[in-house]
């Protein structure tokens, strides 16, 4: 029983730890990283999903791009990216989709190689919409999603994603 004790303290101890240098490794909604991650979000989807602005947001996606979903599966380059979303997002003008980032759920923690910033991870919640003409958008579900983005000679790529827990609105 007491190395059952032992085995269980010593674990909480190291979870315990981890959690505390996660909650450490987040930013602040005022650091520099944390706003060139929310310009980039906005660019990516307000601009590119939203308007369909796709060559506003071709400079910031990794030509070895992997998209990972849970729903649609695996996409793994820029190419089939922008070929979805062509046909999926800015393919139907009459009932379009839109993606929303749910306020005060971003969350940006930076990546780096011996003391040098290469990368970040963007975690947060957002919400999916339908706009129809003459209509209020209205909600069609809500997600959560995780995307690595890597800084490639100066300019950030968003490199990895995963788009999970789709769920209807409630």
């Amino acid at each position: 029983m007491k190395i059952l004790v032992n085995h269980h303290r010593a674990f909480t101890m190291v979870f315990l730890s981890l959690l505390c240098a996660l909650g450490h490794a987040q930013l602040d909604a005022s650091s520099d990283l944390y706003r060139t991650i929310k310009e980039l979000d906005s660019i990516l989807f307000v601009v590119g999903f939203n308007q369909c602005k796709l060559k506003e947001m071709e400079p910031y996606i990794a030509v070895d791009l992997e998209f990972y979903h849970d729903k649609t599966g695996l996409s793994t380059s820029k190419e089939a990216f922008f070929e979805a979303v062509k046909q999926n997002i800015c393919g139907n003008r009459v009932k379009k989709p839109i993606r929303k980032l749910v306020a005060g759920s971003m969350e940006v923690y930076p990546l780096y190689q011996n003391d040098v910033l290469y990368g970040a991870i963007e975690h947060g919640v957002h919400q999916f919409y339908i706009k129809e003409s003459g209509k209020r958008p209205y909600i069609t579900g809500t997600a959560k999603f995780t995307h690595v983005f890597t800084l490639q000679n100066g300019v950030w790529k968003l490199k990895r994603v995963l788009s999970y827990d789709h769920r209807a609105p409630e």
